[in-house]
């Protein structure tokens, strides 16, 4: 067992180790979409719903650390989420969301250029727009909406409570339906009224 912890350990540092060779800057985000490594593994990462990052069962407490994993991450066509390097990818279990989206800004509210933004808990920001999307799901049985928006990749953020209030406020009633404006596209956000 121990060994086995020593290396889930040595291949999270190496991981990081490939990350700082890498040199990219703090602003520039690797270009993860073009790494492909063999290398694969399953060292107990995990991105709660709470949008907390944990190694095998312990919260990672150290925000330079979560916010450089955060610069690496990838989902890909099939659903898996990983850390990705161009010498390995590790796998990361995500329980709802990769980000949440915390904060909604608005630029040119309420005119045909309207833009919505979204910042993440890991300050990483996206236009409401193409490759930014808006969705909700509903939950059949509770009928609470989750809404997410498309942070980078296929990455995505789910907004929360107060963020999404944030964003009611800006919503219209189209056909006894909230929707929002964002980079010119309409995004239909629920009904405007909850059966009973």
């Amino acid at each position: 067992m121990a060994a086995d912890t020593s290396t889930q350990i040595d291949l999270l540092n190496s991981t990081l180790q490939a990350i700082i060779r890498d040199g990219a800057s703090e602003r520039q985000l690797p270009p993860v979409h073009l790494w492909n490594p063999d290398n694969c593994g399953d060292i107990g990462m995990e991105i709660r719903k709470d949008g907390s990052w944990w190694h095998e069962g312990t919260r990672i407490t150290r925000q330079k650390l979560v916010d450089l994993f955060a610069r690496i991450l990838r989902k890909d066509e099939d659903g898996s989420t990983y850390l990705v390097t161009p010498y390995e990818k590790v796998i990361v279990h995500v329980e709802d969301a990769h980000f949440l989206a915390i904060r909604l800004d608005v630029i040119d509210a309420g005119q045909d250029s309207q833009k919505l933004v979204f910042t993440t808990n890991l300050g990483d920001m996206a236009v409401v727009d193409t490759e930014h999307p808006l969705r909700v799901e509903t939950d059949p049985d509770t009928l609470e909406p989750a809404p997410y928006v498309r942070i980078r990749g296929r990455l995505e953020g789910k907004l929360t409570r107060a963020a999404f209030y944030d964003l009611v406020n800006y919503a219209e009633e189209a056909d006894g339906r909230m929707i929002v404006k964002s980079s010119g596209l309409t995004f239909d956000i629920g009904p405007t009224e909850m059966p009973a």
